[in-house]
C-alpha cells in the first residue's frame, strides 16, 4: 500500500509542478497565448501566402509553429511518463501491472489539459494531428504485423545452442531491411523464445535480439525503418541506403560476435546440453499463407510513399488519401489473417493480445506527452532546443545528437529535423529537389551520420523504436525476466551499444 501511495504522490507532484508553470506563463503579460497572437497575425497576412499553401512560419495547413513559443518545461509530462515506465514497475509493480493504462492516460491528460487551456485551438490541432497522423497508423501497423506474424508457427525440433541462436538473430538482421524491423522481430521472436525454453539465462538473448533484429538490421533500405522511409519520401534514392552498409555490417558484426561469446559462456556455465528426447522432428512452417499477408503489409507501406492521391481533412487534420488507404488495407489484411488462421494454431504459438494492448495503452501517453518535445525540435534554431541545433556541425555531431534524441523521442521526426538542418547548412535557399542529390553525394558523410544515428540508437531504450517494447512484452509474457527501463540502458546499452557506436564514430565519422 505504501508503494502504491508513493506512486500516486509522484504522479500528482509532477502534474501540479507542470500545471503551475504553464498557467504562470499564461498569466505573464509577455506570454499571453502567443500562439493565438501568432495565428491572428498570420490570418491578417493570409492573402499574401494563399498561393503558396500557407508555408513559412505556419504548418502546411495554416497552423502556427508552436515550437517557437513553447517553453522547455513543457516537456515535463513526457519526462514523468518515461519515469513512470522506468520506476513504477520497480517500486510499485502490482499497482503498475493493474493500472498502467490509467497512468498513461493520467500523464496524457496532464499535458493535454493545460496545453489546451493555454494554446486553445492550436493545441487541439496538435493533439488531433499526432493521434490521427502518427499514433493511429503506428498502432494499426503494429497490430497488423503482430496479428499476421502470430499466425505463422515453426514446428519441429529447434534447440537454442549458441550457433542456432546466433543464426536466428543473423537471419532476423538480414530480413529487417526488407520487411521492416517490426515485421522481422514479430516473425522470429516466438520461435527464438521457444528454442531457448530450456535455457536459464535468456535475458541477454532478447536484449541482443532487440539490438539487431528490431533496430540495426533495418538499415539497408527505406522499408527497414521509418526514418529511412521519410528520407526516401524527401528524395533520397531507394538504394542510397546501401551506402551505410559498411556501418551496419561493422555494428552487426561486433554485436553478433559479442552475443556468440556471451551465449557460449552462459551455455557452458549452465551446463546446458541438447536434450535427447527421441527422434528429432524436422522443422516445418505452418500458416505460411500469412506470408502473403506480410507481403501485402510491406506493399501497402511502400504504396503509401509512392502514390499521391490528394488529401482528406479529418477534424482539421490533413492526411493523404493513400495513408488512409494504407491503414484500411492493413486492417483488412490483419482481419484476413484472423479469419484464415485457426485459433488453435495461434494458441500453439502462445499468441495473446496482451502485448499489443500494453503497447497501445502506453504509447498513447508517450505520443501525447511527446508533443512539446517534437514541436521544440521541429522549431530548430527558433525554439528552446536552439542551443542543441547550433552545436551540430560535424558528421559525428549529427550521428550522436540525432541518435541520442532518437533513443527517447520518435526517430522519424528527429531524422527529418537534422536532415533539414543539413540541407539548410550546406544548400540554403536551394530547392529540395536540387539539394538532396547533392547531400547524397557531396556531403554523403552527413547523411550517413543522420541515417545511422536515427536507426542504430533506436536500440538504446525500450521506446527508441516501435518493436522494442513489443518484443520485451512478448518475452516477459513467455516467462523471460526482462530488465527494467533503466536496467536495460545501464546493463546493456551503455555496456555494449555505446562502445560499439564509439568504434563506428572513430572509423567512419
Amino acid at each position: 500500500m505504501k508503494l502504491n501511495t508513493l506512486a500516486v504522490v509522484m504522479m500528482l507532484v509532477g502534474f501540479f509542478i507542470f500545471t503551475a508553470q504553464v498557467f504562470a506563463a499564461d498569466n505573464d503579460p509577455e506570454h499571453v497565448n502567443p500562439a493565438g497572437q501568432m495565428a491572428q497575425a498570420q490570418q491578417a497576412q493570409a492573402p499574401e501566402h494563399g498561393s503558396e499553401g500557407g508555408h513559412g512560419d505556419e504548418g502546411g495547413h495554416g497552423q502556427p509553429d508552436l515550437g517557437k513559443v513553447l517553453p522547455l518545461y513543457a516537456c515535463i509530462p513526457f519526462a514523468c511518463m518515461l519515469l513512470s515506465i522506468a520506476l513504477l514497475p520497480l517500486v510499485a509493480g502490482t499497482f503498475w501491472h493493474h493500472h498502467f493504462g490509467k497512468i498513461s492516460a493520467f500523464w496524457a491528460a496532464s499535458l493535454a489539459i493545460p496545453f489546451v487551456a493555454v494554446y486553445k485551438g492550436d493545441a487541439v490541432y496538435e493533439i488531433l494531428h499526432i493521434i490521427l497522423a502518427d499514433y493511429v497508423p503506428f498502432i494499426i501497423l503494429l497490430w497488423a504485423l503482430f496479428t499476421v506474424s502470430g499466425g505463422i508457427l515453426l514446428r519441429g525440433t529447434l534447440r537454442g545452442t549458441p550457433v542456432v541462436n546466433t543464426g536466428i538473430i543473423l537471419l532476423g538482421t538480414i530480413l529487417a531491411s526488407w520487411m521492416g524491423t517490426t515485421g522481422a522481430a514479430m516473425l522470429l521472436i516466438r520461435p527464438f523464445l521457444r528454442a531457448n525454453d530450456l535455457r536459464k539465462n535468456r535475458t541477454f538473448m532478447v536484449v541482443f535480439f532487440i539490438f539487431l533484429v528490431a533496430n540495426v538490421g533495418g538499415s539497408l533500405t527505406p522499408l527497414g525503418d521509418p526514418p529511412l522511409f521519410l528520407g526516401f519520401l524527401h528524395g533520397v534514392s531507394f538504394f542510397w541506403t546501401m551506402n551505410i552498409a559498411p556501418h551496419m555490417l561493422l555494428t552487426s558484426g561486433i554485436l553478433l560476435a559479442i552475443y556468440f561469446f556471451l551465449d557460449t559462456w552462459f551455455f557452458k556455465k549452465e551446463g546446458a546440453v541438447v536434450p535427447d528426447d527421441g527422434e528429432k522432428k524436422p522443422l516445418r512452417l505452418v500458416g505460411t499463407y500469412n506470408f502473403i499477408f506480410l507481403g501485402g503489409i510491406v506493399g501497402a507501406v511502400l504504396m503509401s510513399g509512392v502514390l499521391d492521391l490528394g488529401e482528406i481533412n479529418t477534424f482539421g487534420v490533413h492526411r493523404a488519401i493513400q495513408d488512409w488507404l494504407r491503414d484500411i488495407i492493413l486492417i483488412v489484411l490483419g482481419g484476413l489473417s484472423l479469419w484464415a488462421t485457426p485459433w488453435t494454431l495461434r494458441e500453439e504459438n502462445e499468441f495473446s493480445w496482451f502485448p499489443i494492448i500494453e503497447v497501445a495503452y502506453l504509447f498513447i501517453g508517450i505520443f501525447i506527452t511527446m508533443i512539446p518535445c517534437l514541436l521544440l525540435l521541429k522549431a530548430g534554431p527558433d525554439g528552446a532546443f536552439a542551443f542543441l541545433i547550433a552545436a551540430v556541425k560535424e558528421p559525428f555531431h549529427y550521428f550522436w545528437v540525432t541518435g541520442m534524441l532518437s533513443a527517447f523521442l520518435d526517430n522519424a521526426p528527429t531524422y527529418l529535423t537534422f536532415f533539414n538542418t543539413a540541407l539548410g547548412s550546406f544548400y540554403a535557399g536551394m530547392p529540395e529537389a536540387a539539394s538532396v542529390p547533392l547531400l547524397m553525394t557531396e556531403k554523403m558523410h552527413y547523411l550517413q551520420a543522420i541515417s545511422t544515428g536515427a536507426v542504430f540508437f533506436g536500440a538504446v531504450s525500450y521506446i527508441g523504436n516501435a518493436p522494442n517494447f513489443m518484443v520485451r512484452s512478448i518475452a516477459a509474457e513467455s516467462g523471460t525476466a526482462m530488465p527494467s527501463f533503466f536496467g536495460y540502458i545501464l546493463k546493456y546499452s551503455l555496456v555494449f551499444l555505446i562502445p560499439t557506436f564509439v568504434i563506428v564514430t572513430v572509423i567512419f565519422f
